[in-house]
C-alpha cells in the first residue's frame, strides 16, 4: 500500500503501525516508547503526527505507534499542530528531569537530549520544585538514576516481557511512578544489562561504563563479534584512549537482531582487567616482547632433533590461529587442546549439522513448537534461551490474531492471547531457568536423556512410546515450523544423535540447532586434532606450544604433567591462567578485540572480528606464521593459504571485505564524522600520522565511509564431505558421581572469569548433591570438598538425581567424580 509522509509518497506493509513505516521509510518520527522488537505501548505521547485519511481530510492528532497503515492516507510529521503538541510533551517530560546533562554518562547519546533540542524546547514554565526519587542498588552490573525517568516503560516491557525477569516492576501511579525492585538488591536476569542500551534517558547505565564513560564523538566505533559462547553475536567496541570502554549490541538479522546476554555485554571488558596479560616472561621473568620471541622460536627449531613440537589449538582462539599453529607444527603434531571425550563429541555435532537444516536464532524465535533436550540453553548460550521465550509467545499471538488485534500493539497481544503458550518440551535432568514458559517440563537422568529423545523419534514413526513421549512427539508432529535443540552441556553424543534422529523424523519441516561448547569449537572440530590424551602420548621432547587455552580446565592433572615432561613450554595468550603460571616461556597475544580474526559459530557461520584498539600485542596467528617462516602480508593472504590447505574453510574469505575494500569515501571510518579526538595539536604543532590497519578496510580516523552492515554478516560454510573423520566417545567408567555440568550464564570460561565486573555478579564454585548421595558420603551442607584438585562448598539439593553431582564447571565431557576428603 502508499502513504504520503510530509508530502513525499512511499511503500508500507499491511500490518504495520505508521511509526514503522515512517522508519522503514528512512523518516524520523520523535518517539520515546515505541521499539522495534517490542512494538507499541502508546506511553510517551512523542510520537504525535497529523493524519489525513484522504487529501481532503482536515486530520486529527494520532500517535504514530498505535495507528494501522491505511492505502492513501496522509501523515504530516510536521504540522504546526502536531508540532506544538510534541512540544507539550517535551516540556512536561523535562518538568521533573535534572539538568544533569554535562556530567551525565549518557550525554551524546540521550535520546530525551535530542528530542528536547529538536523541539525547540529551552524555558521552564513550572515552579522550581522537582519531583524526587530515591534511587536503588541493583547490582554490580547496572547503575539507577530514577530522576531521569520519563515513564516510557522500555524497561519492564523488556525485563518482563522479553527476558521473562520478575524482580523488576512498575510501582506507583500518575507521576510518581517508580521503576525498580521491590527493595534493593541483585537483578536477577542475565539480560540485564540491555536496561542500559533500551533506556532512552540514563536510568539504568552500565556501571563499568558510569565510572569511564566518553562522548560518541571521542569514541572508536569497530564491529565484532561476542567470543563467550558459539552463538557468537555481533557486537560494536566502543574505545577511547586505546581502553575499551563500552560494549553494545550491533544488530544481525539472524543472530542477535537487538539484545546481548550480561555475558556477552561485560565479558569482553577482561581485556581491561588485572588478568589480562600485558608482558612477556622467560623462565618467571619478565622479559622484552622481542626476547621471549626469540626464546620460543628457538625452542621451536630445536624440537626437530627432539620428536617434533607439539601444537596445542584452542576453541578460543580464532580459526586462522589454530591454522598458523596446525602449519607450524604439522598436522599430525596439531591437537585440538580437548580432552578425548570433548573432541568427540563435537565432530559428531559437526557430522549431524552438516546433513541437517540449521536453525539461526531468528528461525527459533519464528518456531511454533520447541524440544529442547537435555541443553540449559540460559546458561550455555543465553540469547538461544532468549529465541525460546519469544518462540513460545506463538500461540498467543496467533489468538490475538483471530480476535484481530493488530500485532504491533504489544501489550494488547497479551491480554487477547490470554497467557497462551506455543509448545515447548523442555527434557532436562534438573529445574531450568525456562520451566516457567515450558509446556512440558520433563526431568530426566542424563543417562536417560537420549532414549526419551529416541522414544520421541519413535512415536513419530508411529511406534508406542511412553505417555510423555507420545505427547512431545503428538506436539511437534503439530507443528508447522518445529525446531529441535541439543548441544554440548551435558558432554553426552547420544543426545546429539537422538535429536538428529528427531529432526529427521519430522523432515523436511523441521529444523535442528546443536550449541557447542565455545565460540570456535565447531572450526576447531573441522580443522582437526585429537585429543590430549594423545597428545600426552607423543614420543619425544620436542617443545610444547599452548595456544589460548588453559589445559587445567581441559583434563586431569596427569596427563597435563604427562604432556609438559622434558618439554619446553610455550604458551600464547591474552589471559593470565594456571598454564601460563607453568609456562617457560610466556607470549602475549592480541585478544579478540585487537586482532582480525574468524570463529565459527553454531549454525556453522564464519564471522569476522576486527582489531578495535591500534597499540596492542601482535596477533596470535601473525607471531605463529612468523616462527613458520611464512610469508603472509595480512590476513587475507593467510585465508588463502588456509582455504588452500583445508578445502572446507574455502568460503571464509566471504565473511567480511578484505582490507583492500574501499566504499566510495575510501576506508571504512572507525571514528564519527564529529570525532573530537584529533583536534589538539601536540606542542610542535602536529599530529602523528594515524596507524593503518593491514587486515580490514577499517581506518583509524573519521576520514572515510560508513559502515556497510551487509558485508559483515558472515558465510555458511558447512559441507558434509569436508569433515574430518568422526571420533569414537570413551565411556564412562569406574566408580562414583555421574557429573552433571551446572552451567552459570554469568562464567563459564577463564575469560569470563578475567571480567572483573562480571565475576562480581557470577556465584562461586560449588558442589551439589542430592541429600541422600551426602548422608552416604558423610558430608554435611556447607561441607569444603575437594574435587579434581578444587576445593568447593557443598550444597544440598533435592533436585540432583540421586548417584549424580551438579558441579559449576567449564568441563562439558562426562566423567565419575568421588569428592577425596572433606573438612
Amino acid at each position: 500500500m502508499r502513504l504520503t509522509i510530509d508530502g513525499r509518497q512511499v511503500e508500507a506493509q499491511e500490518g504495520e503501525d505508521l511509526l514503522t513505516a515512517c522508519t522503514n521509510a528512512g523518516v524520523e518520527v520523535p518517539h520515546f516508547c515505541w521499539h522495534r522488537a517490542m512494538g507499541s505501548i502508546g506511553a510517551c505521547r512523542l510520537c504525535a503526527v497529523k493524519v489525513r485519511r484522504h487529501e481532503a481530510d482536515p486530520g486529527t492528532i494520532e500517535m504514530a505507534c498505535m495507528i494501522p497503515v491505511a492505502d492513501g492516507q496522509h501523515i504530516d510529521i510536521a504540522d504546526p499542530e502536531a508540532a506544538a503538541f510534541r512540544g507539550h510533551v517535551i516540556e512536561w517530560l523535562m518538568r521533573n528531569h535534572p539538568h544533569d546533562c554535562a556530567v551525565c554518562e549518557e550525554g551524546g547519546d540521550c535520546r530525551l537530549q535530542d528530542m528536547t533540542i529538536a523541539s525547540g524546547h529551552h524555558l521552564r514554565r513550572a515552579g522550581p520544585d522537582k519531583r524526587i526519587h530515591r534511587n536503588q542498588y541493583l547490582g554490580p552490573l547496572i547503575t539507577h538514576e530514577m530522576n531521569r525517568c520519563i515513564a516510557c516503560y522500555r524497561c519492564t516491557r523488556f525485563y518482563r516481557g522479553v527476558a521473562g525477569g520478575r524482580d523488576l516492576d512498575v510501582f506507583g501511579a500518575h507521576d510518581r511512578v517508580y521503576f525498580g525492585r521491590a527493595e534493593d538488591g541483585v537483578l536477577e536476569s542475565p539480560f540485564a544489562g540491555n536496561l542500559a542500551e533500551i533506556c532512552p534517558t540514563g536510568v539504568f547505565n552500565d556501571r563499568g561504563w558510569s565510572k569511564v564513560y566518553a562522548r560518541p564523538w571521542d569514541m572508536l566505533e569497530t564491529p565484532s563479534v561476542c567470543p563467550h559462547c558459539a552463538v557468537g553475536c555481533n557486537i560494536g567496541l566502543s574505545v577511547r584512549a586505546n581502553r575499551l570502554r563500552r560494549v553494545i549490541s550491533r544488530s544481525h538479522p539472524a543472530i542477535n537482531a537487538d539484545f546481548l546476554c550480561d555475558r556477552g555485554r561485560y565479558g569482553p571488558l577482561f581485556i581491561e582487567g588485572p588478568s589480562a596479560l600485558k608482558a612477556a616472561r622467560h623462565h618467571g621473568h619478565a622479559v622484552p616482547l622481542r626476547t621471549a620471541l626469540d626464546q620460543a622460536q628457538e625452542a621451536i627449531a630445536v624440537s626437530a632433533a627432539l620428536g617434533g613440537a607439539i601444537g596445542i589449538g584452542s576453541p578460543r582462539a580464532s580459526l586462522e590461529a589454530n591454522y598458523a599453529l596446525r602449519r607450524l607444527v604439522g598436522p599430525e603434531h596439531f591437537f585440538a587442546g580437548l580432552d578425548a571425550a570433548e573432541v568427540a563429541l563435537h565432530r559428531r555435532l559437526a557430522a549431524h549439522l552438516a546433513n541437517a537444516s540449521i536453525a539461526s536464532l531468528a528461525d527459533i524465535a519464528a518456531a511454533d513448537a520447541i524440544l529442547v533436550l537435555g541443553e540449559d540453553l540460559t546458561g550455555t548460550a543465553p540469547m538461544a534461551a532468549l529465541a525460546v521465550r519469544q518462540a513460545s509467545r506463538a500461540a498467543e499471538r496467533a489468538l490475538a490474531a483471530e480476535k484481530h488485534v493488530p500485532a504491533f500493539l504489544d501489550n494488547a497481544v497479551r491480554v487477547a492471547g490470554e497467557g497462551r503458550r506455543a509448545p515447548l518440551v523442555l527434557v532436562t535432568p534438573v529445574p531450568d531457568a525456562l520451566d516457567a514458559i515450558a509446556t512440558h517440563p520433563l526431568r530426566r537422568a542424563p543417562a536417560d536423556i537420549a532414549g526419551f529423545g529416541h522414544a520421541i523419534a519413535a512415536a513419530l514413526a508411529g511406534k508406542r512410546a511412553d505417555p510423555d513421549a507420545s505427547a512431545a512427539a503428538a506436539a511437534l508432529a503439530a507443528a508447522s515450523a518445529p525446531v529441535i535443540i541439543a548441544g554440548a552441556g551435558l558432554g553426552d553424543p547420544a543426545v546429539l544423535d537422538a535429536a538428529a534422529a528427531i529432526a529427521t523424523a519430522l523432515n523436511p519441516r523441521a529444523r535442528l540447532a546443536l550449541f557447542p561448547a565455545e565460540a570456535n569449537s565447531l572450526g576447531l572440530a573441522l580443522l582437526g586434532g585429537e585429543g590430549l590424551e594423545a597428545a600426552a602420548d607423543v614420543p619425544g621432547r620436542g617443545a610444547v606450544v599452548v595456544l589460548e587455552n588453559d589445559l587445567h580446565s581441559r583434563c586431569d592433572p596427569a596427563t597435563i604433567a604427562r604432556l609438559f615432561a622434558d618439554r619446553a613450554v610455550i604458551a600464547l595468550d591474552c589471559v593470565e591462567t594456571a598454564t601460563t603460571a607453568i609456562a617457560h616461556t610466556v607470549v602475549p597475544v592480541a585478544s579478540f578485540a585487537d586482532a582480525a580474526g574468524t570463529c565459527i559459530n553454531h549454525e556453522g557461520r564464519a564471522q569476522r572480528t576486527i582489531a578495535a584498539r591500534p597499540d596492542s600485542a601482535p596477533a596470535a596467528w601473525r607471531v605463529l606464521a612468523a616462527f613458520g617462516g611464512g610469508a603472509e602480508a595480512g590476513l587475507d593472504d593467510l585465508q588463502v593459504a588456509l582455504a588452500r590447505d583445508c578445502p572446507q574453510f574455502a568460503a571464509i574469505a566471504a565473511a567480511a571485505p578484505a582490507a583492500s575494500y574501499r566504499t566510495p569515501s575510501g576506508r571504512i571510518a572507525r571514528a564519527p564524522a564529529r570525532f573530537s579526538g584529533r583536534t589538539a595539536s601536540d606542542s610542535a604543532g602536529g599530529d602523528a600520522a594515524p596507524p593503518r590497519d593491514p587486515d580490514s578496510p577499517f581506518s583509524w580516523t573519521m576520514e572515510g565511509g560508513a559502515l556497510p552492515a551487509e558485508l559483515f554478516q558472515g558465510v555458511r560454510i558447512l559441507a558434509a564431505a569436508a569433515l574430518p573423520p568422526p571420533a569414537q566417545a570413551p565411556a564412562i567408567g569406574g566408580a562414583g558421581l555421574i557429573l552433571i555440568p551446572l552451567h552459570d550464564p554469568f562464567s563459564v570460561s577463564e575469560t569470563d572469569r578475567a571480567s572483573t565486573i562480571l565475576a562480581a555478579r557470577a556465584p562461586g564454585p560449588q558442589l551439589r548433591l542430592h541429600p541422600a548421595d551426602a548422608a552416604r558420603l558423610k558430608l554435611a551442607e556447607g561441607a569444603i570438598v575437594s574435587v579434581e584438585g578444587r576445593t568447593v562448598p557443598l550444597v544440598l539439593d533435592k533436585h540432583i538425581p540421586i548417584g549424580h553431582a551438579g558441579l559449576t564447571t567449564r568441563r562439558t565431557t562426562p566423567r565419575r567424580l568421588m569428592p577425596e576428603g572433606s573438612k
